[in-house]
C-alpha cells in the first residue's frame, strides 16, 4: 500500500454552515484570547499518528475531504486544502466550492507559511491547537511566521470540537499481551537498550507519544485505531524504570501481569491518560537532566517544558530499534507472507473463475471474499489496512476504497487493482496486484510492464550498508522516466511487525526523508511502483521485501553489501507482459520468482486441499520466454 491512508468516495458534504460557525468561533474571545485571522486543521491526533480514530478526524469533518494526508486552512473569507498527489483526484470530488484545493507538491503551490504570510495582514494571529501539530512544525511555522510580522498562537480549546455535533467517542478497546516467540525481546531487555541510548545522550526521560513505539516497546496490542493494534498511551522512560499513561479501564490485572513478567524486578507506575502533561510538568521541575523528545512529538507536550529541560532529536530511538527487527519478528515477517499468500492465491483463483461463470462479483464482495480467505490462516488478526479494490477508472484513484454508491463489477473488459493487507500476530502484510481477467490492450500491456521492470530492478539491486533510501528510488522509476511517465506516491515504506502497515523511520522516495537512518539487515520494506490513467485504469505491483546481506565477488575496505528478499510469494500476471520489453537477466528474475512461489507453496497448497489454488498457481507461474 502506498504510504497514506485509504479513502472513502463520499457523497459531497455541505461546509458552509460549519465555516460560518467555526468563524463566528475565531472572533470570540471566549475561547480565543484574541481574535485570529487563520485556524489550522492538522490531519494528526495527539500522537501524530497517520492513521487516525474516527474521533480524531477534525480536518475531515470541517473539510469533507477523507484522505489520510492534508492540512486546512481557514480565514475569515477563505478556506484552502493543502495535500499531495496521492489525493489530487480525490479532493477534487469531495471539496464542495467553499474549498480551493491547494496541490501540494507542485512548482506553482505556495507552501502553507508562504500563503498565509502573503495573504494575511501584518500583525496577524494565526490559532492551532497545539496538541495535533508537531513541535518541528510549530518551530519552523513561527520563525516564518514572526519573519512577516505575524503571530502563531495556541488555541487549546480546540474549535473544531466546540462545533462538531454528535463527535464520536475515542475508542476505549481491549488490550492484549503479544507472546515473547512473536516479539523476541523482553520489554526489559529493550528498556536496557533505550537506558543506555539515553546515557549517551546524557538526558534523564525519554518520552514516547506514538502509539506504535508504545505497543511495541510493552509487547501489547489493541484496537483503539482501525487497522492498527495500538491504543491510546504515554510512555515515560527513565533510568531502569518506565511510567505508563494509558486509560485506566483499559489496565486490566492481565495487562499488569504481563509487564510484571515482562520487566522483573521494575517497579513501574500507571497513571491516568490525561495526565501526562501535569507528570512533564513536575518532572522537569525535579529532574537534573533533559527530557528526550522526537521533535514529531505534539508541540503541547514539548512547550510544557523549559527550553533548558528539552533535547530534542529528529528520530525516536523506538522507532530505529522497531524497524530493525530481531530474528523472532524476521521468522515471523516471513511466515506471515507466506500465510498470506496462500489466502491471495485462493482469491484470485476463485475470482477470476466467478468471472469466468459469468457470476456478479463487485469491488466490494470481492474485497470481503478475500478478507475471508485470510480468516482461514492460523494467528489471522484482520485487515492490516481497506483493501483497495479497484475496477478500471477507480485504479487510477491511487487510495480509491468502494462504497455502495460508487461499487461496480468486476469484469474481463477492464484491469482490477487489489491493494490489501492482513495483520497476523506474527507480523503484517500489504501486497498489490493489477491483474486482467480478459484480453488486455497493447497499452495496458507496455505500461504494466514499464511498471514491473521497475519493480524487479528495484528488487534486486545491490547497495552498501547505511545508503538512504532516497537513493534508490530513481532505479523503480527509471523505465517510466525514460518515456515521459511517473507517478505520484513513494516507491517504498516501512511494515511493521504486528504493527503499523506504515513504519518509519526509512523509506523508499524521491523526495528526502529526513530521519531515514540508512538502510540495514533486518528491515522490511514495501516495494511498489505504479502507473495511472485518470478515467481509465491504474497498475500497481507491490511486494514487501527483506534487507538482507548481499555476496558480492568484491570486497571494497570491507564495506558491507545488501539486497532485497523478496518475502511476498504472489503471481505476477503474465499475460499483462510484453516479453519484449524484458531483458533476459529480468526474464530469469521473475521466473526464478515465480518457481520460489511453486517451491514454497505448493506444499502448503496441497496439505490444505487447494487443489484448484495449486492448479492456478501452475499456470500463473509458468516460465516465460521471449
Amino acid at each position: 500500500m502506498t504510504i497514506s491512508c485509504i479513502s472513502k468516495m463520499s457523497s459531497l458534504k455541505s461546509t458552509t454552515g460549519l465555516l460560518k460557525r467555526l468563524r463566528t468561533l475565531m472572533n470570540d474571545t471566549k475561547y480565543v484570547r484574541d481574535p485570529i485571522s487563520a485556524y489550522i486543521v492538522p490531519t494528526n491526533d495527539a500522537h501524530t499518528s497517520e492513521y487516525i480514530a474516527d474521533a480524531d478526524k477534525r480536518r475531515e469533518f470541517i473539510s469533507g475531504f477523507s484522505g489520510s494526508a492534508g492540512t486546512a486552512i481557514v480565514t475569515l473569507q477563505d478556506a484552502r486544502l493543502w495535500t499531495d498527489g496521492r489525493y489530487y483526484l480525490q479532493a477534487s470530488q469531495e471539496l464542495d466550492s467553499n474549498w480551493k484545493l491547494m496541490k501540494d507538491g507542485l512548482p506553482d503551490t505556495p507552501s502553507q507559511e508562504v500563503w498565509l504570510s502573503k495573504n494575511l495582514p501584518q500583525g496577524a494571529k494565526i490559532g492551532v491547537d497545539p496538541k495535533f501539530i508537531t513541535y518541528r512544525e510549530w518551530v519552523s511555522l513561527q520563525k516564518h511566521l514572526e519573519s512577516s510580522g505575524q503571530e502563531l498562537v495556541s488555541v487549546e480549546n480546540n474549535l473544531i470540537d466546540l462545533i462538531w455535533d454528535n463527535k464520536p467517542k475515542t475508542p476505549n478497546n481491549q488490550i492484549i499481551p503479544l507472546d515473547r516467540k512473536y516479539t523476541g525481546k523482553s520489554v526489559l531487555e529493550k528498556l536496557k537498550e533505550i537506558n543506555k541510548q539515553m546515557t549517551e545522550k546524557g538526558v534523564g526521560a525519554l518520552v514516547l507519544t506514538a502509539l506504535d513505539e508504545v505497543a511495541w516497546f510493552l509487547n501489547l496490542r489493541g484496537s483503539d485505531i482501525e487497522y492498527n493494534p495500538v491504543f491510546f498511551a504515554y510512555v515515560v522512560v527513565l533510568q531502569e524504570d518506565f511510567v505508563l499513561f494509558i486509560n485506566k479501564q483499559s489496565y486490566t490485572n492481565n495487562i499488569d501481569n504481563h509487564l510484571k513478567h515482562e520487566a522483573p524486578g521494575i517497579t513501574f507506575k500507571v497513571e491516568s491518560y490525561d495526565q501526562i502533561g501535569n507528570y512533564l510538568e513536575t518532572l522537569a521541575e525535579n529532574l537534573k537532566e533533559s527530557v528526550w523528545f522526537y521533535d514529531e512529538s505534539n508541540s503541547y507536550l514539548v512547550r510544557l517544558l523549559d527550553k533548558k529541560k528539552v533535547f530534542i532529536s529528529d528520530m525516536s530511538p523506538v522507532s530505529h530499534m522497531k524497524a530493525v527487527k530481531n530474528q523472532n519478528e524476521r521468522k515471523g515477517m516471513r511466515n506471515s507472507h507466506i500465510k498470506d499468500a496462500v489466502a491471495l492465491c485462493s482469491y484470485f483463483e476463485w475470482l477470476e473463475r466467478e468471472i469466468a461463470s459469468g457470476n456478479n462479483v463487485t469491488e466490494i464482495s470481492g474485497a470481503k471474499k478475500l478478507e475471508e480467505f485470510r480468516s482461514q490462516q492460523e494467528d489471522f488478526a484482520g485487515p492490516s489496512f481497506e483493501t483497495i479494490s479497484s475496477v478500471g477508472p477507480h485504479g487510477a484513484i491511487i487510495h480509491y476504497a468502494p462504497n455502495e454508491k460508487t461499487d461496480v463489477l468486476i469484469t474481463d473488459k477492464e484491469l482490477y487493482l487489489c491493494d490489501s493487507g492482513g495483520q497476523y500476530l506474527d507480523g503484517t502484510t500489504d501486497v498489490t496486484r493489477t491483474l486482467h481477467f480478459g484480453t488486455p490492450t497493447d497499452h495496458e500491456k507496455q505500461m504494466f510492464t514499464l511498471v514491473l521492470k521497475g519493480q524487479l530492478q528495484l528488487g534486486s539491486i545491490v547497495f552498501p550498508k547505511k545508503v538512504k533510501g532516497n537513493r534508490l528510488d530513481a532505479f523503480a522509476r527509471q523505465f517510466l522516466w525514460k518515456v515521459g511517465l511517473d507517478y505520484n506516491h513513494g516507491t517504498g515504506h516501512g511494515v511493521g511487525s504486528y504493527l503499523n502497515v506504515h513504519e518509519g523511520p526509512m523509506g523508499i522516495h524521491k523526495r528526502d526523508m529526513r530521519a531515514d537512518p540508512g538502510l540495514e539487515e533486518g528491515m522490511f520494506l514495501s516495494n511498489e511502483p505504479g502507473y495511472y490513467e485518470n478515467g481509465k485504469f491504474g497498475i500497481r505491483i507491490e511486494d514487501v521485501v527483506e534487507i538482507v546481506p548481499a555476496t558480492t565477488p568484491y570486497n571494497f575496505e570491507n564495506l558491507q553489501f545488501y539486497t532485497f528478499n523478496t518475502i511476498t510469494l504472489v503471481p505476477k500476471q503474465t499475460k499483462l507482459i510484453k516479453t519484449e520489453m524484458l531483458t533476459d537477466e529480468e526474464i530469469l528474475t521473475l521466473n526464478n520468482y515465480h518457481q520460489k512461489c511453486r517451491d514454497v507453496l505448493g506444499p502448503i497448497l496441497k496439505t490444505q486441499k487447494r487443489f484448484d489454488v495449486k492448479k492456478w498457481l501452475w499456470k500463473e507461474t509458468e516460465p516465460i520466454s521471449k
